[in-house]
Parts: C-alpha cells; structure tokens; sequence
C-alpha cells in the first residue's frame, strides 16, 4: 500500500503542504446562514460545548462534516469559527477531528451514540488577533478546561493568577469570604488548596476588570506559557528514548515529558511524510546545523502517525499560507498517499474577513458568570443598519477617535474595539428624516455659484470656532485651573485662542447675517445689495492680520506642553483624559495648529471666488484684495507651518510606540508610515513601519491596554539600498530593505503600496547621503541590537516575568482608539507625509444626506471631514460627533443606473461589501465633496493634483 507523501513545502506561493479541496461552505460565508441540508435519512448528533452544555444537531448522515461544523458556529453566532473543530472517539479509541469534506456516515460508526466535543483547534501566537469577544470567551473556556485537566502545565504563580481572572469572570469583583467560598467549592486546578491564599491575593487586584477583561487577561497570561495548546502525542526517536511530538504555529515541537527540547520551524521543513509507524521530517540543507537530512520518529501505530500528520498539514496551511489553497489536480488512473487535505480559511483570511465584514454584535450568555454584564451591543437594529460608520470602544461608554461617546458600541477585551472600523451608529433615531419637501424648500434659495462658495465659508467657520471652543473652554477647563499645569502654559494659550475665539465668533455672526440676507430671509429693512461675501471677508481679514503675529509661535506651545506633561504625571495624565472626551474627536495638537490651517482655507476660498467673477463684478475687487491680503500671510507663515506639522506628527507617533526613548529630535523628519508583512521564521507577520529621514522603524501592534506599537527593530537609512525581490522570494509585492548590519523582507498589500513605498524609501535614502540628519541617534529602550525578536526560534521569555504583579495587574489606561496608526494596521495600507499636507488644504463642513445601501430613506446629517475621516453629528450645534467613517482604504463614485438611486449630487462611498450613499444640495458642493474625499483616498502621487490648489479644472 502507498504511503502518504505530502508535497514539499516552499516558502513560495506556489508549492503547499497539504493542499485541500474546496468542498462545502464556510462558516465566513456573507449572512453567516445555516448550510443547505442535503437530503437523506437525518440523525440527531449530540455536541458537547466548551461550558459543558449539550446540544442536538439533526443533520443528513449524507452531509459533510462541514454542514455540521457550519450549524454548531450559526447556533452560536460564531464569526470566527475557523479556529475552532470537533473531535471525537474514533473505533481505535483515538480523539480525531471530524473531516470537513468527508460525509459524517463515513466518520462515525453510531453517530446516535458518538459525542462531538467543541474545542480550540487551532491556538494563535497573539491572542489579539481574535478580534471577537465570544471567540475569546471561547478561548478562555478552553483555557479553563486544559488547567483543570492538568494539560496546561505552569508553575504556581502562573496557575494562581490564571484562576484569579476566571473567578472574576464568574463572580465579578473580590470580597473575602465569597472568594473563599467559590474556591473551596470548585475546583480550577489539580492541587488547589495549597494556593487558595495566592489565588485570593491576585483576585483583590482585579476588581473593576469586566469578564471579557479577564478573558482578555487570562489569555495574555496563558499564550506566554509553554504548554500553551499543547497536545502531546507519544513517539520514541531512533535510540528508543520516550518523547512526545506536536505541533504549533511555529512548526512541529519535540518534548521530553513537559520540557520542550526541540523545534524544527515551518521553514526549516521541507517534507513532512509518514511511512506505516515512522513519522519522518525531512529538512532543508543547512551547513551551519548538525541536523541529519531527514529525522525519524517511532509511533505507537499508522494510525497515531497518520492523526498527528493530519494535524500538522492542517497546522501548516491554517497559519502559513496567505489564502485557501487550490485543490491538486485529480490523478488519472490511480493516487498515492492520503487523500486528505485541509479544507478552510487561513488564519490571514479569517482576521481579513472579519475586520473588513459588517461585526454582528449579537449577545451572547456567559453561562458560568454571575457577574450582570454584557459587552456586546444590545441595540441590533442599530448594528444591523449601519456597520460601518465608526466610533471605538471604551471601557463603559463608546468612543470616538478614542474618546468616549455613544452607550451603543461593543466592548473587547479591556474595553475596547479589535479596529476602528466598528462603531457606534447612527440610524434612523439618531437625525432627522428628510424628503422631498427639503428639496422644495431648497429650490427657493440662490443657486448662484458665488452662493455656495460664501456657504462653504459659512459652514466651515462654524466648525473652526467650535475647535477653538475645545481648547479656550474645554481644555482650559480641564487642565487650565489644575496646579499641574505651568503658568506659562496657561499665559500662551490663553493670550494666543482667547483673542482668536473672540475675533472669530464676532466673524462668523457677520458671515451668518450675510448669508440670511442673501437667502432672502431677514426681515431686516434696510436696502441694499447683499448677494456677495468680499467685502465682509476683506474687513475681518484685515481686523485678523494683528492676532496672525503670534501664530508661528505655535510650535513654542506644542513644545511646551509637551516638555510640560514630561515634567508632570498628572499633568500628563489630565491630558490623556482630555483627549478620550467627547469633544476631542481629533488630536489635541492638532488643535493647536487649527489657526494656521484656517488661513489657508480663507485664501482657497478666495481663490474659487477671485476665478469665478469676471472682473467687472461689484464683489471682485474686495475679493482680490482680501485675496493678496491672506496671501501675503500664508507665505509668511508657510515654512514655519511645515516645520509645525511635522513636530506635530513626532509628536503624535510617540504616543502610539513602546520602545522609543527620543523619536522628537531637532532634524528628524516624518515620511511614511503604514502596514507591510515582514517575512520571517514564521512566516510574513504583518508589521507597521515607519519611515523617517534617518531611519525604518517597525513594530508589531502591542499586547497592552493603550493598543499602543511596539518597537521590535531600526533600520538606519545610512548605507541602505533596496531591491524589488517578488521573484526572489515567490511573494507577491516584495522588496527587500538592505541595511549595512541586517536587512528585511517585507511584502506590500498591493503593487501601488510596494511603488509608494519604494519611491519613499529612494527619497529617503538619497536624502540620508546628503545631510547630517538629527543631530542624536535613535534609542529604543526595549531593543538591545537590531535583531527582531521575533526571528528567534526560540522565545526566552521567563514565565515568572511575565506573571510578576506589577506587570500583569496594573489597571489599563483608556487606549487611542482612531488614530491613523490604528486605520492603517486595520486596512493594510499607508499614508504619507505629504498625504497629511494635503489633508490639512482639504477640510469641508457641512450638511449631507445619507443612505444605505438596501435603506429607503435619506437622513440629514451635519457631516465634518478632516483627518482622513467623515465625522456625523445630529447638527452643527452638537459639540462632538456622533459617529466617524475613516476613508482610507474607500472608494468614492457616483451611483450606476442599475443602483436606482434618482436624485441629483449624489456620491457614493464603498469599500469591500460597505456602500453609504450622500446628497449634496448643489453641483458646487457635489463637487466640493467629491474633491476633498478623493484626497483621503487616492495614493498621494495622484491627490497632489487634488488638493486645494488646482480646483474645478
């Protein structure tokens, strides 16, 4: 009989082990319905669930194990089912996962009489990448059942600190004698008495912690340890001695009892291969290992080695390829070898699926919690309606761009989103319903394009004095009256947005009472021609030019709140609090830089003025003068604003890195950052870089409860070169980074994402010849060498580390929830620089109309967009948003005719399956919209032509 010889495996696309058919359906399937029931005799199977709950199935006994797997995810609104298997005991009293492909008559013998237990199949590194609180309540189920089994094997510290976040999770916050009690009656570990005091003692710290937090905790502390979702299965090397083989993400593990003393990682092995009792691993040649060319293993019978080689190739494809592979042509007279194949998703295209698919959040019942909460959205009409429109998390109250907002949006795990990509939402209770009555009454109004122009000044200013209000009334209400905050401090911004606030309130009453009389809608007596905005522009921009001598000095006050929150914990931390309010839905720096971005908005809207009236009109002359009069400020201000906005992104990228000591020095310039997959031991790990004058850093998105990046390694530009490298490696968009002392393979999402990133890296590199660069070195506290750790085969992490108290049971602080950083990990993509300038030119207010997709009705909404992201409120007096709609990664068109969408001024936004419809009022602000959409969008190489500068071609 032929023995099973699976293919070699390749680090390239082209070659898998174990390649499956693709038969059935997945459980990742749009709608996630129950599968099709094939017909034939149905049996009732029982499923033992991970809280020890039994459930009837009645299923075809000629369906595949799929359809089966299929009905047990749906029955538990289960999205991220692939993680996931069932096993049960086979004639040979061996636990196996039931075959997807394989009919169930085919697998069990009594399916009447055969229990299927639920469980973990496959355990990530990380357990961040499951983004979906009941896929981790999944997990920490599983976590439970391998620690009272004595599977998941740990010293006592460890063990009593796993059980202190169980206990929280089922009985909520610590009091003593409860504790006590629970403990003496349920048993969570083999020998428990002994550390019933330690367990009690980790306990009284968690209090506050939510049970999806002390899911969360209990699996950072379990994903650390070395059994973590270990399942030995017993074999003998060629000597005879007793070993036990397994399987990771990493590759196939050797160990002796529960000591791992080997580990041959995926791309070290080349064949996997098992010959009647031999289970034999064929490795690559290596001249610096001792490793003989293929090792061999004696197991207790075929059929041990034939379940463990399963397991392997369903462990290889699930973590190392990048999507489901294609099934092997079908021989034509006869096979050799197992027919097996894995069939499913790759762990790439569950995590892609999930953040891109519309988040189901539906309740779920945590059957062995006591405790009253429930973190997933009660409100499933509002999900259902719109996905997509986007505010995080937090720990009690919804967040937008990291501040707390709406009660309506799900928690994670310590109490925020997996992405900013879902969110609270806006739905028909939350604005009001238009019709065609609006449209009517619109129709009254001018229609002139000089009217519309003079509208956008109106709309826009409305919200430039509301975030002027955050910084001369909310900010300086939070921190302005605490001792913490310097004197100086104070004295800046007040002497610098006081006058401002004042001067631009009085402004936009002039622009309002313009604007009222050119609808015609004042009742005001007096007579006169009102139909233009020069005059009223040319007055206020002169009366402006006095409060614009102070403005270059706004990089002093970013400095100096900064050298401030250094000097002070408190400080810092009252303005951390400050920006997860409501109020603050963009970055407080970003603030502070408002007043110069608004010159540049009055000069645009001067310039669409000054091109639209021919000469000889009554309101040319004021516009032209008001125009020189802002120009001439601009241009003196210009080299002082860059220099301003690129200390504002140093600063702003601190926060979101661990492992960077000085990354605001004199001379460093900010040019890309985004996500790329790096290629290592383990495979491509996605990664974000980011890229400055002198240096690559890149990092991996952080296990703690800020959400923050960390550092894993530098790449210093001096000496650099870079090559495309897609044939060198078999990876599609691949470049390789070569440095004087390590270089990198990294991959890009998209060949425009590889072209942005090469053409900034040759700039960089070019530039890094030329000057001296910052006159310090990068330091990273965490890093030692340029060497990833990640690279390593092996982790030297020490477990009594990792359990220490004052490293696991600090209470998490509030995370920044929609900074760019966070968009650009969850859509795969970049942003550079120059993308940030012509954001800053692109700003738009005003009123839209929204539907959706499969909705009948258009919802008015005040709409604001900056910061790459379209930002919803009920009406432009509301002082924080709703909602907010990231745009990178979105498409904006407009509808097709097979779209039936029959209204004027329409655009339409779409990414992936989400499509969002919007009316404008006018052509003119159709196009206004359109423009400046289009430059959070496009790849900055095209929006160079889109930014505010060469308008309404």
């Amino acid at each position: 009989m032929a023995e099973p010889d699976p293919d070699t495996i390749s680090s390239g696309a082209g070659q898998r082990l174990g390649a499956p058919e693709t038969l059935g359906i997945s459980t990742l399937d749009p709608g996630h319905r129950p599968p099709a029931m094939p017909p034939g005799r149905h049996v009732t199977i029982r499923v033992r669930m991970l809280d020890d709950t039994e459930e009837l199935f009645d299923i075809s006994q000629k369906a595949s194990g799929k359809v089966l797997f299929d009905l047990v995810c749906s029955h538990m609104n289960l999205i991220e089912g692939d993680y996931f298997g069932l096993e049960f005991q086979n004639q040979q009293k061996m636990m196996v996962w039931l075959d997807h492909i394989k009919p169930i008559i085919k697998q069990l013998r009594r399916p009447k009489h055969t229990i299927l237990r639920f469980s973990v199949k496959f355990f990530p590194p990380d357990h961040a990448q499951l983004l979906e609180e009941l896929t981790r309540y999944l997990f920490a189920l599983q976590i439970k059942q391998d620690l009272y089994c004595g599977r998941l094997t740990c010293n006592d510290t460890s063990a009593a600190l796993m059980v202190s976040y169980i206990i929280q999770s089922e009985i909520g916050d610590f009091e003593e004698s409860q504790c006590r009690s629970h403990l003496l009656n349920n048993n969570y570990i083999p020998d428990q008495m002994p550390l019933i005091d330690k367990i009690m003692e980790f306990h009284s710290k968690n209090i506050g912690q939510t049970p999806a937090e002390s899911d969360y905790h209990l699996l950072e502390v379990a994903r650390r340890l070395e059994m973590y979702g270990i399942r030995l299965h017993p074999a003998k090397d060629r000597e005879g001695t007793k070993l036990s083989l397994t399987v990771a993400h990493t590759g196939v593990l050797v160990f002796q009892g529960h000591t791992k003393i080997n580990a041959f990682n995926w791309s070290k092995v080349r064949k996997l291969s098992f010959k009647r009792k031999r289970f034999l691993i064929k490795l690559r040649p290596d001249l610096n290992s001792s490793y003989q060319d293929t090792l061999e293993f004696l197991m207790p019978s075929r059929d041990c080695c034939k379940v463990f080689w399963k397991i392997c190739v369903e462990y290889h494809a699930f973590f190392r390829l990048f999507e489901e592979p294609k099934p092997k042509p079908k021989p034509v007279l006869f096979s050799r070898g197992s027919s097996f194949r894995f069939s499913g998703r790759t762990q790439k295209q569950v995590i892609e699926y999930v953040r891109e698919s519309e988040f189901k959040k539906i309740p779920f019942e945590r059957k062995h919690s006591r405790v009253q909460y429930s973190s997933r959205v009660q409100h499933n009409s509002v999900v259902s309606n719109s996905p997509h429109l986007s505010a995080s998390s937090g720990h009690s109250h919804g967040m937008v761009n990291g501040q707390k907002s709406l009660e309506l949006c799900s928690h994670s795990p310590d109490g925020r989103l997996p992405s900013p990509l879902t969110s609270p939402l806006l739905n028909d209770a939350c604005s009001v319903r238009t019709d065609d009555e609006d449209e009517v009454r619109r129709k009254r109004f001018p229609t002139d394009r000089a009217y519309f122009i003079a509208k956008e000044l109106l709309t826009t200013e409305r919200t430039y004095v509301k975030d002027l209000e955050v910084v001369t009334v909310s900010f300086q209400s939070a921190v302005g009256q605490d001792e913490a905050t310097p004197d100086s401090l104070k004295d800046a911004i007040f002497s610098t947005f006081e006058p401002l606030h004042k001067f631009h309130t009085g402004f936009l009453r002039e622009v309002e009472q313009r604007l009222a009389l050119w609808e015609g809608r004042s009742n005001a007596h007096i007579k006169g021609d009102y139909q233009r905005i020069g005059d009223v522009l040319l007055k206020n921009l002169q009366d402006l030019k006095p409060l614009t001598a102070n403005l270059s000095k706004q990089s002093e006050i970013l400095l100096e709140l900064e050298k401030a929150c250094k000097a002070s914990r408190r400080l810092e931390g009252l303005c951390r609090d400050f920006e997860l309010q409501k109020v603050c839905y963009i970055p407080l720096n970003v603030f502070i830089l408002r007043p110069l971005h608004r010159l540049i908005h009055y000069k645009q809207i001067l310039e669409r003025l000054c091109k639209h009236y021919p000469a000889t009109h009554v309101d040319f002359r004021d516009c032209r003068a008001a125009l020189a009069d802002v120009s001439e400020v601009v241009d003196q201000l210009q080299g002082s604003l860059i220099k301003m906005e690129n200390l504002q992104k140093l600063l702003e990228l601190k926060k979101d890195l661990i492992g960077v000591d000085n990354l605001v020095v004199p001379g460093r310039e900010f040019i890309r950052l985004g996500c790329l997959s790096k290629l290592s031991g383990k495979g491509l790990q996605q990664r974000m870089f980011f890229l400055f004058n002198d240096v690559i850093l890149y990092t991996s998105r952080g296990m703690t409860a800020t959400n923050q990046f960390k550092v894993h390694g530098q790449l210093p530009l001096h000496g650099m070169t870079i090559r495309e490298s897609e044939d060198e490696w078999g990876v599609p968009h691949a470049f390789t980074l070569v440095g004087q002392r390590q270089s990198v393979v990294v991959a890009a999402s998209s060949l425009v994402e590889m072209e942005k990133w090469m053409e900034d890296v040759k700039m960089a590199i070019e530039m890094a010849k030329t000057s001296n660069g910052p006159s310090s070195e990068l330091l990273t506290s965490s890093l030692t060498d340029n060497k990833c750790p990640e690279d390593s085969s092996v982790e030297a992490e020490s477990e009594d580390d990792m359990t220490a108290p004052h490293a696991s049971l600090e209470k998490p602080t509030p995370h920044r929830g929609n900074t760019m950083v966070h968009v650009c990990w969850h859509r795969n993509t970049s942003v550079s620089m120059v993308d940030f300038s012509i954001a800053v030119e692109n700003q738009l207010s005003g009123n839209l109309l929204r539907k959706f997709k499969n909705s009948n009705g258009w919802q008015k909404l005040w709409v604001v967009f900056t910061n790459f992201s379209l930002f919803f409120y009920k009406s432009h007096q509301d002082d924080y948003p709703l909602a907010s709609l990231p745009l990178l990664g979105y498409s904006v068109t407009v509808p097709s005719e097979s779209e039936n969408i029959h209204k004027d001024y329409v655009f339409k936004l779409h990414f992936k399956s989400h499509v969002y419809y919007f009316r404008s009022e006018s052509e003119y602000t159709f196009e206004r919209w359109m423009e400046v959409i289009r430059s959070a969008t496009v790849p900055s190489s095209r929006a160079r032509g889109l930014n505010g500068k060469e308008t309404h071609a």
